[in-house]
């Protein structure tokens, strides 16, 4: 896996939107915010325009991304938002430059896509906010200040309370490449060409609006598949906007507890990624170690290095 250098001061940076349609100023909030870490940013030809519920026609976005993963002076890649979009691009996307000259990709929700494309081949990338959440929240919150740091170089440690999550959570240690995302995004490319399931990888999911049986029928899907066989470590994040149906035989975290029960890497829930106001970045395709304890849980991406 080839991971991007560390941003330096006047490094280029681009805003795109290769999913959904953006209020111009939250790109141009997220613009300003990031001009003040030193760096130089754009927003993209087409990030701005609107086709419906996308950010433009299939050729205008495919016209930014690929410029962008092109342009060798363009260090780092902010998607403006998710929605859904990034799957008409896939199979259009030429990945040859990015692989001579690595640069950031930074998104998630619909960008789990893209993710999973640059996972396939061999970029490192950061599941973490976009633009939206840049100009909403500001420069001071603690997802962006995170996302800041590792952009610049600095190593991912959490330290998570379980927050009486202990009960279902399933104590232990892994350590492996980071994979996942989006749980719907990316149970739709399953089979597909854009798939890498890493040996002993752990996995990461989460979702929103999603209501407790389809959540269900992925997570069997995942099951049936054979994921759950491959995996040393499961990361259950935050799943939003739903509400719990009580003819459903559990709580939606306990469905997804009851159908890994039979496998022995531990399993963590209510970790802060996802459509949350606390969505911590990962490096997506990095080694990560995972920690179950207790009353805490501890995650660290430091280029192999381990908890003491």
């Amino acid at each position: 896996m080839l991971r991007p250098a560390p941003l330096k001061l006047n490094d280029k940076v681009v805003i795109i939107s290769p999913s959904g349609k953006i209020d111009e100023s939250f790109a141009k909030d997220a613009a300003s915010i990031m001009d003040s870490w030193g760096v130089k940013t754009e927003i993209g030809r087409y990030a701005l325009s609107e086709n419906g519920r996308f950010s433009g026609s299939v050729e205008e976005r495919l016209y930014d991304l690929q410029s962008a993963l092109d342009n060798p002076l363009i260090k780092l890649i902010l998607c403006s938002r998710g929605g859904y979009g990034v799957i008409h691009l896939l199979d259009k996307l030429d990945f040859s430059s990015i692989r001579k000259h690595p640069k950031w990709v930074i998104g998630y929700s619909d960008i789990t896509a893209l993710h999973s494309a640059l996972q396939k081949n061999g970029i490192i990338s950061i599941h973490g906010p976009m633009a939206k959440h840049f100009s909403e929240e500001g420069e001071e919150d603690l997802s962006v200040r995170y996302t800041k740091s590792i952009l610049f170089g600095q190593p991912v440690a959490y330290e998570i309370p379980t927050e009486g999550y202990d009960i279902i959570n399933r104590k232990g240690r892994a350590m492996g490449k980071l994979f996942g995302g989006n749980l719907s995004v990316f149970c739709g490319l399953l089979g597909s060409k854009y798939i890498r399931i890493p040996h002993r990888g752990i996995l990461f999911i989460e979702d929103i609006g999603e209501v407790p049986y389809r959540v269900d029928r992925m997570i069997y899907q995942l099951k049936i598949s054979g994921m759950f066989s491959k995996i040393s470590g499961l990361i259950v994040g935050k799943f939003t906007d739903y509400e719990e149906d009580d003819l459903m035989y559990a709580s939606l975290y306990e469905s997804i507890r009851n159908v890994v029960e039979d496998y022995e890497f531990p399993v963590c829930f209510n970790f802060p990624i996802g459509h949350v106001k606390h969505n911590l970045p990962l490096l997506m395709g990095e080694k990560a170690e995972l920690i179950v304890g207790d009353d805490r849980i501890l995650f660290k991406q430091n280029k192999g290095q381990s908890f003491d």
